[in-house]
């Protein structure tokens, strides 16, 4: 019963009436192994986790050695441990100076809801402006901010005060005034099939903030983390947001995010009232020391460098007639076709020749491609000969 899809099925609770229904054994690199021996390129990574391949060796000893020390000890925010005082050190040294105080929890949606906390904590104010076809999570203040609306109907009331506006258009921006406690973005929108901003409409955007006194929140969990090219998305714009959020690949494969600001905004979390907010399991120690030996892997393997010329090669090799657009940024690809129907069936022939590709939620007509950044040249090149045969075949 190890491996029983009959036990998946009906005693772990199901997200949609058709899952992948893969047994996984294990795993290694860019490659998952079902138990009688069959490959599979993983080159979605987890959907945006496992950055630097599965089952680092440097991320797995770290793991191990913080497993010798201690686990869970206390709440977050009580007890001084080491793994959270390095991570914390390590990140914030890799980013601008105003974002250099963080908040540890336990995935990318509730740093979208620390983050949302803290902007009206700290403005005041309740409106938020988000944008259409974006997506920050499940939990109901993040679906709450999240544009597709069929993923929503079926749980409201959501939270109020909430405005859509148009991803990258300058005309919009008037919507953004003095009652806006927020403005919510992911850098790249990802499940909107990769829709990647103009650096005028970033710079604009960061502008209207100052003026109008709303904080900026951007939402780096799935572009984050060296997905684009550089390490945090924002980088490309010259611009920095007033609270970043993090996740996904942040942990190496372990459970953990982070809204990471300015250390006088953070303060706020403390009083009037104390706890504004509280998580018990952030900042687990094994969590940290993942989170810490990952940033360790992509500096000295030098993988985010390697992105864009990684990026390109697989726009090489994928041309194909029936590809409709190629979006891209980075290792991070969303390819159109003409039809959800299409894309299935091309998911389904590379699932079949052992290769895992994906969907978006919010543009089913096109599908992802974001392998891990330690993808070599060959696994790339054999990788779209496959996907290639998958297209023919679709």
């Amino acid at each position: 019963m190890e491996y029983s899809s009959e036990v998946f099925l009906i005693h772990l609770a199901q997200t949609t009436p058709f899952p992948f229904l893969i047994p996984i054994e294990r795993a290694e690199g860019i490659y998952l192994y079902e138990p009688g021996g069959k490959r599979y390129i993983d080159l979605i990574s987890g959907v945006g986790v496992t950055h630097i391949g599965h089952r680092h060796p440097k991320v797995v000893q770290a793991i191990k050695d913080q497993a010798d020390k201690h686990l869970h000890v206390m709440v977050y925010g009580e007890y001084i441990q080491s793994t959270p005082n390095l991570l914390a050190q390590k990140i914030t040294s890799l980013l601008p100076g105003s974002l250099n105080c963080c908040y540890f929890v336990n995935s990318g949606t509730e740093a979208n809801e620390g983050a949302l906390k803290l902007a009206k904590r700290a403005t005041g104010r309740t409106n938020i402006i988000s944008f259409q076809k974006s997506y920050h999570g499940s939990t109901h203040g993040s679906l709450s901010v999240s544009g597709n609306e069929t993923k929503k109907n079926a749980f409201r009331p959501l939270l109020p005060g909430i405005h859509f506006i148009e991803f990258d258009n300058l005309d919009h921006l008037s919507a953004i005034n003095d009652k806006t406690a927020c403005v919510i973005m992911e850098t790249i929108q990802g499940d909107a099939g990769v829709r990647i901003p103009t650096r005028e409409y970033m710079k604009a955007l960061r502008e209207k903030c100052d003026e109008t006194g709303a904080l900026l929140i951007l939402d780096e969990i799935q572009c984050g983390m060296g997905r684009t090219g550089t390490l945090f998305a924002f980088e490309q714009f010259d611009i920095v947001p007033d609270i970043l959020t993090i996740g996904k690949a942040f942990g190496g494969g372990l459970p953990i995010g982070a809204f990471i600001a300015d250390q006088k905004l953070m303060r706020l979390l403390t009083h009037d009232p104390m706890l504004g907010h509280i998580t018990t399991f952030g900042g687990n120690p094994l969590c940290c020391a993942s989170a810490l030996a990952t940033l360790e892997v992509l500096q000295e393997e030098k993988l985010v460098e390697q992105v864009e010329r990684k990026g390109k090669l697989f726009e090489k090799y994928l041309a194909h007639p029936s590809i409709k657009e190629m979006r891209r940024m980075g290792l991070f690809f969303a390819i159109d076709f003409e039809s959800e129907e299409k894309v299935k069936r091309i998911v389904n022939n590379a699932l079949e020749m052992g290769v895992i590709c994906f969907w978006f939620l919010s543009c089913p007509y096109s599908f992802r491609i974001a392998p891990p950044l330690s993808i070599t040249e060959d696994e790339i090149k054999s990788s779209s000969e496959i996907l290639l045969k998958a297209i023919e075949q679709s």
